[in-house]
């Protein structure tokens, strides 16, 4: 099947070409895709221009294979639909006896002969990463390894075309699990039917990204770190209400509890170290060599952290009111964006290039790009605020398609699907 510029499928279009065992292409953040063309230039002649679609496979071992559009919401009508086709193409999957397991090593790579290289070649071939074409050799050639990334990038890790165990854990997740996934994630999308606005914010909380949304486009998505396992991040559906430029970080009580008390135990001049500063009940600073740290004394007090580049929030907060006085914001811990597994935070969300989702939020007031940088810069503290309040949805979506019949997997990082700790990572 030849591949052609990309454009909304119908549904007899998206069922034709994920019932022939092509599912079009993996699914990933925009970073990852980005990544791939830098990895592996093409010839100019299938290079896309700036900004635009990609109509081609990144190189010619793979160009049958349709890649995905970038600019496709995982929350979305379109989203919800192309989920519950899924299913059923993932039901079909099964129903022929699913896909073979891999049998693991230490690494797989390019040009590389392994024994098991043929049953990666039928996982691959049966979830569509690879062209049917490609053949059964032993041999890890760059069919084998366009389709490694592209698998890589379905399921949320770095697509580097090597095969280690994190990518050997996700291959040999069965059929069955993957079937029930989506069935319980078009649940989820079936649950959020309702008008999104004209422009939103969705977090996945598993696949750890955020997008921009206006008319039903991701105009820019980002890469994101969420809650610990045991510190989630919770579903929240409120509105952004403002933006906080060089803002100051009180410390949770339960940061102070889990965090603060342990560091300053082993690290007296923590607080020091960090510009965090300690008030009493009625606002006066205190000495914190006067607080009891072999106790919880420390819970009883205010800890605020000051503006600057060792602020735990960067220079932006993105403020939106809930209950479980949660936010998005910048982090000075940047080196964290480029890990696969970015669940790190204590409940809030961090965002990568948080300066382009910040000027989205306030278009049409005086915040252009210019003047964000540069208050940014200034260390000065000044709150901005949107046109209008713009809804926010932080949501647990582990498997979804798009309408280019995408189909993608993350980890079920809380246990939510309830389907084990094969889909959980573990």
């Amino acid at each position: 099947m030849a591949s052609s510029p990309l454009a909304v499928l119908s549904r007899r279009s998206l069922l034709a070409g994920l019932g022939a065992g092509v599912v079009a292409g993996p699914a990933a953040a925009q970073d990852f895709f980005d990544g791939l063309m830098r990895a592996e230039p093409r010839p100019a002649a299938h290079r896309a221009a700036p900004g635009a679609e990609w109509s081609q496979g990144f190189d010619s071992a793979s160009r049958n294979i349709q890649m995905p559009r970038s600019s496709l919401p995982t929350l979305s009508p379109e989203t919800r639909e192309a989920t519950e086709q899924a299913v059923q193409i993932y039901a079909n999957i099964v129903a022929r006896g699913g896909w073979p397991m891999v049998p693991p090593a230490d690494r797989l790579r390019l040009g590389m002969r392994h024994r098991s290289v043929p049953a990666l070649r039928q996982r691959l071939a049966v979830s569509g990463d690879l062209d049917s074409t490609a053949g059964v050799s032993d041999v890890f050639d760059s069919f084998v390894e366009a389709g490694v990334r592209r698998f890589q990038a379905r399921n949320g890790i770095q697509a580097d075309g090597v095969v280690r165990e994190s990518t050997f854990r996700a291959l040999n997740v069965p059929a069955e699990l993957r079937a029930r996934q989506l069935e319980i994630n078009a649940a989820r999308l079936r649950a959020r039917a309702g008008a999104l606005g004209n422009r939103y914010v969705a977090v996945n909380i598993p696949a750890a990204q955020l997008e921009a949304v206006e008319n039903n486009v991701v105009v820019s998505r980002h890469t994101a770190i969420v809650g610990k396992p045991d510190r989630p991040s919770p579903e929240l559906a409120v509105r952004i209400l403002e933006v906080n430029f060089n803002p100051f970080w009180t410390v949770p009580v339960s940061i102070i509890r889990k965090d603060l008390i342990p560091k300053m135990q082993a690290e007296p001049d923590y607080l020091a170290k960090y510009k965090i500063r300690v008030y009493d009940g009625r606002g006066r600073e205190l000495d914190p060599r006067n607080i009891n740290w072999n106790s919880d004394e420390a819970v009883n007090y205010q800890f605020r952290q000051d503006p600057g580049e060792q602020n735990s929030m960067g220079t932006v907060r993105i403020n939106m009111a809930n209950p479980h006085s949660v936010y998005m914001h910048d982090t000075p811990q940047k080196n964290l964006f480029g890990e696969d597994r970015r669940f790190d935070s204590s409940g809030c969300v961090r965002v990568q290039n948080v300066r382009d989702l910040v000027t989205w939020i306030l278009a049409g007031t005086q915040w252009d790009r210019s003047h964000v940088d540069a208050v940014s810069r200034s260390g000065e503290r000044i709150d901005a605020r949107p046109v209008q309040p713009i809804p926010v949805y932080w949501v647990y979506v582990s498997a979804w398609a798009t309408a280019d019949g995408v189909v993608q997997f993350r980890e079920d990082i809380y246990d939510r699907d309830g389907l084990g700790g094969l889909v959980a990572g573990r």
